[in-house]
């Protein structure tokens, strides 16, 4: 996964930014699958070997300096560590990373819990969709994500619970999808 300095772009630009990475790109053995837009980063994920990281991020500097990358694997942590990495990825706009890294503490928990941390996981995936620009795709996940988190309030794991119903509720009536810290 990349993530390139975003200099203003919104979730409006994602898809033709990456139909221009995918143009600067091309000529190398690259695939880049997508990318999401938040208000720091320009996200792709792409693979490529690794030698040839250097060369890409060099092809893709019309479009924004690099800020960092990483090589996506399947984090073993436990449940706690999970939910607070995934709480700081949310926080940070991070949300694919977020779903992913939530989705080993539902691996981890079962009843009332497995739906609620579902929930969060599905809010977490409509943002995503947000960010590719994509929002009646969001609003029906944000949908999904509320019957899941139903109605259990307060702190989960420092998760206001009441504030993320209420933000998703109020995007839901309002159509008007901004990011939101939890």
């Amino acid at each position: 996964m990349i993530h390139l300095k975003n200099s203003g772009r919104i979730p409006q630009h994602a898809p033709q930014l990456l139909l221009d990475a995918r143009r600067l790109a091309s000529g190398l053995n690259v695939t880049i699958r997508d990318m999401r837009i938040s208000s720091k980063y320009l996200e792709y994920d792409v693979s490529i070997k690794k030698e040839h990281l250097d060369l890409l991020l060099k092809k893709l500097e019309p479009i924004g300096s690099l800020d960092h990358a990483k090589h996506v694997v399947d984090e073993v942590m436990e449940k706690e560590e999970a939910i607070q990495k995934g709480r700081y990825y949310f926080n940070n706009e991070r949300f694919w990373e977020c779903h992913e890294v939530l989705e080993g503490a539902w691996k981890k928990s079962s009843g009332e819990e497995k739906d609620l941390i579902q929930g969060l996981i599905l809010v977490a995936a409509a943002m995503v969709h947000y960010q590719k620009y994509e929002n009646n795709i969001c609003i029906s996940i944000f949908r999904r994500g509320l019957e899941k988190i139903g109605e259990r309030t307060g702190l989960y794991h420092k998760i206001d619970l009441d504030l993320v119903r209420k933000k998703v509720t109020e995007m839901i009536q309002s159509g008007m999808i901004i990011a939101f810290t939890i």
